[in-house]
């Protein structure tokens, strides 16, 4: 049995497109028999040609080649004969530069490839200026590909693409300079990850700052006109503004005074209006709309003595601690997480954590007030707070509705804590979202991947100049073997024809034994065929 598979893969860098032919021609199969009637069997398959086309800048080609050769000769009947196996592998890796010597394209490649003006290259040595153009006009230094190529240019490459190679940095010294610029910005881009990391942590944690929001209380009062036709105008009424705004409020985007508030009570006096009607309240809904003050008004000619009652709107919510609690922790009003937290440090600072099972708490004499227990879980001090939190006192402002006309440019002013998103927040998921120099800093690293392309590329048409200049004779007749290598190996060319164009070949002993089964065979060919007939006739 005779099998001859070959692999073959082109790579092309030309600008990053892909592309991949697979020919597998029909296997071919003969039979016969020997002159010593032993059978054997030729099984030849033809090959199967895989071309993958990978086109970067660096029209830079890459050939692969594998045969395997497997002959295998059996004798049955004549035990005196060996048996033969014959076996045979080889690989051919080769790369180079589309127009190099080594470079030998078949001509269903080159027919869809059109050919540019070649590189011209004055070289003052005699010999070699005779054979330039002869080489320039067979194999031209640049090939440009069809547009078709260049459409996947942006695909991402890695850092290592932007390493100049040793050699060529023994060659310029000068490039030391872009190796120091390269590692400073991988410093940099490792500088930049980690803190886009810190910030992204940051994020997820409340970021609030404390701010002033001064509050404004006046009121205007409207005597009562006997000559009015309506019945708003002959009865004195007062009318009550609550309003407020934030110190120092540099945002472009001024936020709403109610904003900062869950509800807010106003409570007249009950003697002069009544126990039904001497409470006016807002409370927020997720329907409210933001407003930047409040107005009551009503009906009546003397002062009025009024609470407001002004709940914080806290984000995220904050509760007032049990008193018991507040003196141990020194904490009045907080998050659920920060009371949590100076438990903690209580029980570290007062060693409370039992030595042998961390998870339990021995409890001292304040806990055990608190908690009611003289041992629990860490785990359950979420669980038996809940019971130990109030929400939180409102802010209480005591205020005199004033009809005295002396008394009506007067405004009460008082300030309040609240807190306030942190404008460095915004400034933070802005800078994680942002995108705007994103397509700059990419064209800039395309632009390098290109320089390094063609860099490499000019060492390689260097290194083919200086080779052939130093020895011009001596690298033509490599170039030509390497060409014949790659022939044979890419059409598939079974034997040798170097030897069998020479007559000494046929004068080996082996060319009997060929001959005698060569007539054999056609013998026993033609005598199946005249069998066939006769089988045919008689029938």
């Amino acid at each position: 049995m005779h099998s001859c598979i070959q692999t073959h893969t082109h790579t092309h860098h030309t600008d990053t497109d892909t592309h991949t032919q697979i020919h597998t021609p029909t296997p071919t199969q003969k039979t016969y028999t020997d002159p010593y009637t032993q059978k054997h069997t030729h099984t030849h398959t033809t090959q199967t040609d895989r071309h993958t086309h990978t086109h970067r800048q660096t029209d830079t080609h890459t050939h692969t080649h594998t045969h395997k050769n497997t002959h295998t000769r059996t004798y049955t009947k004549n035990p005196h004969r060996p048996v033969h196996k014959h076996r045979r592998t080889h690989t051919h890796t080769h790369t180079h530069t589309p127009g190099m010597p080594g470079c030998w394209m078949p001509p269903r490649f080159l027919a869809d490839v059109p050919y540019t003006t070649p590189l011209s290259v004055t070289i003052v040595t005699p010999l070699f200026s005779l054979f330039l153009p002869v080489f320039l006009s067979l194999f031209p230094l640049s090939l440009s590909l069809s547009p078709s190529l260049h459409l996947c240019s942006a695909k991402r490459r890695k850092m290592a693409d932007k390493i100049l190679p040793q050699r060529i940095r023994e060659l310029v010294p000068e490039s030391q300079a872009y190796m120091d610029l390269l590692a400073f910005e991988r410093k940099l881009d490792q500088t930049i990850m980690r803190k886009r990391v810190d910030i992204q942590e940051a994020l997820k944690r409340p970021m609030k700052q404390k701010r002033k929001l001064r509050l404004y209380i006046s009121n205007t009062f409207n005597p009562a006109k006997p000559d009015a036709d309506d019945s708003d105008g002959s009865i004195a009424s007062w009318e009550l503004r609550v309003e407020g705004k934030l110190l120092d409020d540099v945002g472009k985007q001024k936020r709403k005074f109610s904003s900062f508030f869950k509800s807010l009570v106003i409570e007249l006096d009950k003697d002069l209006y009544g126990p039904d009607n001497h409470l006016v309240e807002w409370h927020r809904t997720p329907t409210t709309q933001e407003t930047d003050g409040f107005q009551v008004k009503r009906p009546g000619d003397v002062s009025v003595r009024c609470t407001l009652l002004l709940m914080l709107d806290y984000q995220p919510p904050q509760f007032k601690l049990d008193p018991r609690l507040a003196r141990l922790l020194g904490i009045h009003t907080q998050t659920r997480s920060c009371i949590i937290q100076a438990l903690w440090q209580y029980v570290k600072t007062n060693k409370l954590q039992d030595s042998h099972d961390k998870e339990y708490i021995n409890c001292d004499k304040y806990f055990q007030q608190i908690f009611d227990c003289p041992r629990l879980k860490f785990s359950e001090i979420p669980q038996r707070l809940t019971n130990l939190l109030l929400p939180p006192d409102p802010i209480v402002i005591n205020h005199v509705i004033s009809v005295d006309p002396n008394d009506q440019k007067k405004t009460a002013c008082y300030d309040i804590d609240v807190e306030v998103e942190d404008p460095l927040k915004a400034q933070m998921s802005s800078f994680l979202l942002s995108t705007a120099n994103q397509q700059e800093i990419a064209s800039l690293d395309n632009k390098i991947h290109e320089t390094i392309e063609s860099i490499n590329q000019l060492k390689i048409q260097r290194d083919f100049m200086l080779s052939f200049s130093r020895d011009p004779k001596g690298y033509i007749q490599d170039w030509l073997k390497s060409q014949s290598r790659d022939l044979k190996l890419m059409t598939d060319v079974v034997g040798n024809p170097e030897e069998e164009r020479r007559a000494e070949f046929y004068q080996e002993p082996w060319t009997q034994e060929a001959v005698s089964r060569y007539f054999y065979s056609k013998i026993q060919q033609r005598r199946q065929e005249l069998e066939q007939a006769l089988a045919m006739r008689n029938t």
